[in-house]
């Protein structure tokens, strides 16, 4: 019992020597990290200079786009951090502070993508009733309740790991996560193990399930509609449907036998390929984001070259 006293940091076990590697290594997570910060960043201030995007498919995107930012930061600093260390260990304060940005990054996520579901859903099935349903009001209540349901439910968890017993320090990963902390509890578990079954069917089952819901009855109207209501069908929603599967398909991969540096890139998918999936999957497919992007770029040089004149 006495362990817990001494237990002050963990030790993250997954990375490897690399040698002088490391400094490649660094680079490219560093080049990635700062893509996944310029594609957000200009997609969250494309549609907030624009008001022909202040329309709710877009302002949940630009909350789906601020989550990415969010959760990449929750951990590239600590990952490009680690590479450049000899010995891999990160304090107990902070190693919870991750597990709070990395668990409320995928609960936004999660809640987001099932609001948009939603959005998509009203779009098609109820066209003229979509600015009634959807007001700007509404909006902003489904965004804010999002991410409060998000923070509450990472209160909780923490509230419950934190005060646990722990008799080791050793996690078999490149990033803290709240399973691998339970796991070196040597006092009882049992609420923990429970609240994380309550909170794995509420975070991701639930939002997953309305998901499929909500696209079986908009595969029923585009069957039974228009060809122009399938082409709008097929042109809003793919986006969100590959955002969806990338999500929940990439961090499933079976992780036994592959080589270690690939290991330790799948086991991180989610938080470093799904912020740039995002912003590039939207960004292109999306038609006003596709015809206001490069005006504005070139409205933006074009000004810039006018002042270097003056």
């Amino acid at each position: 019992m006495g362990l817990n006293c001494l237990v002050s940091y963990f030790n993250l076990t997954a990375y490897f020597d690399t040698g002088s590697l490391k400094y490649m290594y660094f680079i490219l997570v560093l080049s990635l990290y700062l893509s996944v910060i310029a594609a957000n960043v200009l997609l969250i201030v494309l549609i907030c200079v624009n008001r022909s995007l202040h329309e709710p498919m877009y302002l949940f995107l630009c909350s789906l786009f601020v989550n990415e930012l969010y959760g990449s930061t929750g951990l590239f600093p600590l990952l490009l951090f680690q590479i450049l260390k000899d010995i891999h260990t990160v304090s107990v304060s902070f190693c919870f502070l991750q597990i709070v940005c990395v668990y409320s990054y995928a609960t936004v996520e999660c809640s987001t993508l099932a609001v948009m579901s939603y959005d998509r859903y009203l779009a098609i099935c109820y066209p003229l009733h979509y600015n009634t349903y959807m007001m700007s009001h509404k909006v902003f209540l489904l965004v804010a309740l999002s991410w409060l349901y998000s923070f509450i439910t990472m209160i909780i968890l923490i509230s419950l790991s934190a005060p646990l017993q722990r008799c080791g320090h050793i996690i078999h990963k490149v990033y803290c996560d709240n399973y691998s902390i339970v796991k070196l509890a040597c006092s009882d578990t049992t609420v923990n193990n429970i609240y994380g079954l309550i909170l794995t069917v509420m975070v991701i089952l639930v939002p997953f399930c309305y998901i499929v819901y909500t696209y079986m009855r908009i595969l029923k109207v585009c069957f039974s509609g228009s060809k122009q209501t399938r082409h709008k069908a097929v042109s809003t929603c793919t986006p969100h449907l590959a955002s969806v599967i990338n999500f929940c398909f990439g961090s499933r991969f079976n992780l036994d036998n592959v080589p270690n540096m690939l290991r330790i890139f799948l086991s991180t998918y989610w938080l470093t390929c799904q912020p740039l999936f995002n912003p590039l999957m939207y960004g292109l497919n999306m038609s006003k984001i596709r015809i206001i992007g490069p005006v504005e770029s070139r409205c933006f040089f074009s000004n810039r070259v006018w002042d270097t004149k003056q």
